[in-house]
Formats: structure tokens, sequence, C-alpha cells
């Protein structure tokens, strides 16, 4: 009878631990994972939509709107998959419903009507006071995802904790059953080695095979009824493990799976913009030359608003070309490169000034630097960095003739490098707009430009490893700071 009580409760806790693994593991596939993956969707969903709003602002083009279009197809889908995901879990869902309204309430409160506004000719949202009322807007909805995020990863902690404490009792229970049935087996009587102690020896060694890490032993039952029973048991639960390992090794492999898709977008949007740039210049250029043909025939012969008009038409294809070569350039980079080798950065920064004589001589610009180091990377590259960087030290001066001082030093693995200039210096609060691709401070009729210098640079610094950003302390003037690796054969300090 203790032996019977014995193993029924064995079988109890194997199955309350087994039930227990099937709870927690239903959690963290079933609605944790998935509710993680459609919250990231819905974010980027907003996020979409956040960017194309802000570019169709700033441009007054309707071609930036179409992020912001897929954006909300693609916030229904997210928000749906995640208010299923999170049905049976009230307190994340309350977090997602905050999250979303935060989102809505940045819709209607700015997305919605600055479009109206735009579409209309104002340029009412277009102003810093409103950007910035649209940031503050769309930061609160970040800030709500960012803690739907944290709630859901402790969520999920708390179920992978649950996961595996359910497997060590639910393998400490066969374990303890395996022994009790070895230890009964040594009692019995040698009569009865035939049909008790073999079979119970077997099962014994099938089933610490399993319980060592040998998920793949199959365990064969064999000898009387109850120990075959007993031996189909643990088989049974040695397959419910196998698969339960099996769907969460799937589940990665899902995840595995959408990085790379993620990785094969970005890819592809690159080469669209390359495509793009390159397939549009035909048409441009053929318009740019009737234009300009049309100007120098008929400059005059009309009267002074059809002039004016025609100027503007020369205008905006000459200024539609340069934005079109500047995208096709940024797209080039990371892709025309042959490999990396020893770049001189001291030469680099000589050839970008004499590339940048003109503009020196004419502005009285002086740059100071000292022996620069050495660096792995591609040569045109580097010196089209420290051109751009040069070149907007000198662009956006003062009265006073630009003074422009480089200054590096290392930090651990890196080369921290600084271009400081006198000029009219950056507001903090611009200091990730100026790295975004034709974002503007300043009308053109104040500076010339597209606006892609510092994305440019940005790219190339990225490319090669690095990290660049501007440095807010209060100065005169501005200084943009990045990162490069110290090459490998230089050693630690």
């Amino acid at each position: 009878m203790v032996a019977v009580g014995v193993l029924i409760l064995l079988a109890t806790l194997g199955t309350l631990s087994f039930l227990h693994l099937t709870d927690a593991r239903h959690s963290i596939l079933g609605e944790i994972d998935p509710a993680s993956l459609s919250a990231d969707q819905l974010l980027v969903a907003y996020l979409d939509q956040e960017t194309g709003v802000r570019g169709y602002i700033l441009s007054h083009n309707s071609v930036f709107l179409q992020p912001a279009v897929q954006g909300v197809k693609a916030q229904a889908t997210a928000s749906r998959q995640l208010k299923h995901a999170l049905a049976q879990r009230p307190p994340l869902l309350r977090l997602a419903t905050l999250a979303e309204r935060s989102g809505g309430q940045w819709q209607r409160e700015f997305a919605q009507p600055a479009i109206a506004a735009t579409a209309a000719g104002s340029d009412t949202y277009g102003s810093a006071a409103a950007l910035d009322r649209g940031k503050g807007l769309f930061d609160a909805t970040r800030s709500r995802f960012a803690t739907l995020d944290h709630a859901l990863a402790m969520a999920r902690t708390t179920a992978g904790d649950s996961l595996n404490v359910a497997t060590e009792l639910l393998l400490a229970t066969l374990a303890f059953g395996l022994l009790l049935l070895a230890t009964a087996g040594i009692l019995l009587n040698r009569a009865l080695r035939v049909w008790v102690t073999e079979p119970l020896s077997d099962l014994r060694s099938d089933s610490r095979q399993v319980a060592t890490g040998e998920l793949a032993h199959e365990i064969e039952p064999a000898g009387p009824t109850e120990i075959r029973e007993l031996g189909e048991d643990v088989e049974a639960m040695r397959q419910r493990i196998v698969s339960e390992l099996r769907e969460v090794a799937v589940a990665g492999e899902r995840l595995d799976a959408l990085n790379v898709d993620l990785a094969r977008s970005n890819a592809e949007l690159e080469q669209f913009a390359y495509v793009a740039s390159h397939d549009l210049q035909e048409p441009l250029r053929k318009v740019t030359s009737f234009v300009q043909l049309l100007q120098q025939r008929y400059q005059g012969q009309l009267d002074d608003r059809a002039d004016q008009y025609i100027e503007f038409a020369v205008d905006g294809a000459t200024r539609m070309q340069r934005l079109i070569n500047d995208l096709l350039t940024f797209s080039r980079v990371g892709r025309t490169t042959e490999g990396f080798s020893d770049v001189p950065l001291g030469d680099c920064v000589r050839a970008a000034r004499e590339n940048l004589a003109s503009a020196i001589d004419e502005s009285g610009a002086t740059v100071e630097y000292g022996h620069l180091p050495t660096v792995r990377g591609d040569p045109t590259l580097m010196i089209s960095l420290w051109q751009n960087l040069i070149g907007n030290s000198i662009k956006f001066r003062r009265a006073e003739p630009p003074c422009i001082l480089i200054d590096w030093v290392r930090t651990g693995d890196d080369w921290i490098f600084g271009v400081s200039d006198n000029g009219i210096g950056i507001e903090p609060r611009f200091a990730d707009k100026i790295f975004v691709i034709f974002q503007r401070l300043h009308g053109r009729e104040a500076y010339e430009g597209t606006g892609i210098g510092l994305a440019m640079c940005k790219k190339i610094v990225e490319f090669h490893g690095g990290g660049m950003w501007l440095d807010t302390a209060p100065r005169t003037g501005t200084r943009i700071a990045f990162s490069l690796p110290v090459p490998l054969t230089e050693g630690h300090p």
C-alpha cells in the first residue's frame, strides 16, 4: 500500500509539473512572444507615420506620405494581433490600450491637422514650436510603448522562470520515481528477477539517459503490465518534453527568419533609393535642358511674370537634379568600396583642403590639425567625410573668417575625433535632426545645399564601425564628434 501511495504521489507531481510546464510554454509562445512582436510592429507603424508626416510637413511633397499610409494599414493589423495575444492578460492589455490611445492622440492632435494644413498650403505646422509639440506627443507614445515593452519583458522573464521550475520539478519527479523503482527491484526476490528486476533495470538505464540530457533516446517499455505502463508514461513525458523543446526551437528559428527579413528589407530599400535616383536622372536631365533652352531663347521676349515663371522652373529642375545626385551618392555609401585598407587621415584632410581650396581662400578660413592617426577604411569615403565636415564649417560661418580645429583622443578601442568651428552654431534640440537626410535648419535663401552633408558623414562613419553625434556642451560655434575603431595592429594602450 505504501508503494502504491508513493507511485500515486509521483504521478500526481509529474502531472502537475507537466501541466505547469504546458501553461508556462503557452504563456511564452502563445501570448507573450506574439504580443512582443505585435507591439514592436505597432510601434514601427507609428514611427512610419511620424516619419511620413514630418517629411510631408517639411517638404510639402505628398510622396513622403506613403510611409504614413502604409503605417496606418500596418497599425490596424498589429493592433488586432496585439489585443488578441493579450486577451487573457488584462493588465498588459490595459498598457497596450494606453499606448494606442497615446498614438491616437498624436494622430488627432497633430498628424491629421498637420496633413490637412500642409495640403492647404500652410506652413503652420512646419514651425519649430509646432514640430516640438508634435514631437512631445509622439515621445509620450514612445514612452507608453517602452512601458509596455518593459512589462512584456518582465512577464516573459516570470514565465521563463516558471518554465524552468516546472521542467526541473518534472525531471526531479522522474528521477525520484526511477530511483524508487530501482531500490524496490534490488529488494525483490531473485525468482522475480526475470519479471521485475531486469525490466526495471532497463527502464532505469533508459530514463537516466533521458534525465542526463539525451532527450532523443527512446524508452521502450517491457515487463509486467504495471512496469510497462510506467515505462509508457515516462516515454510519453519524454516525448512531450521533446515536443515542447522543439516548439521553442521553431519559435527561435522564426525570430531569426524575421531578423533576416528585416535585413533584406533594409537592403531592398537601399537598392530602391539607388535605382530610383539613377532612373530619374534621364527624364530630369531632359526637362532641365529644354527649360534652360526656353529661358535662353525667350528671355525678355515675354512679360516679366513669364520670365519669372521660367526662372522658377529652371531653379526647381536644377535643385531636383542636385537632390537626386545627392541621393544617388548617399545610396552608394558602402556599395562601391572594394575593401578596407590602411588610411592615413592626415592625407585625407589635406586632400579635402585641396578640394575646398577656393572656398577656403574666399572665406579666409584656417584649418588646424596635428598628426592624425591611421585607420582601416575606404580612402575615398574618408576624404568625402572630412570635406563635408570642413565645408560645413566654412558654409555656416559668421562675419569673421572661419577658424576650424580638428582634435582627437583615443578611448579604449576607438579614436574619438572632433571638428570645431566658430560659426553660427547648432542648438542642442536639433542634435538628432541634423543627421537626417534632406533635413535643413535654414532656408535655401540663407544657405545653399540639400541638407545631405551630415547624413552622408554619419553613414560613412557607421559604415566604418563608428558613430557620430553633436557635442552639445556650451560653446561658441559647433563641434561635430565621431568615433572610428582603432586598427587591431595597434594593440591596446
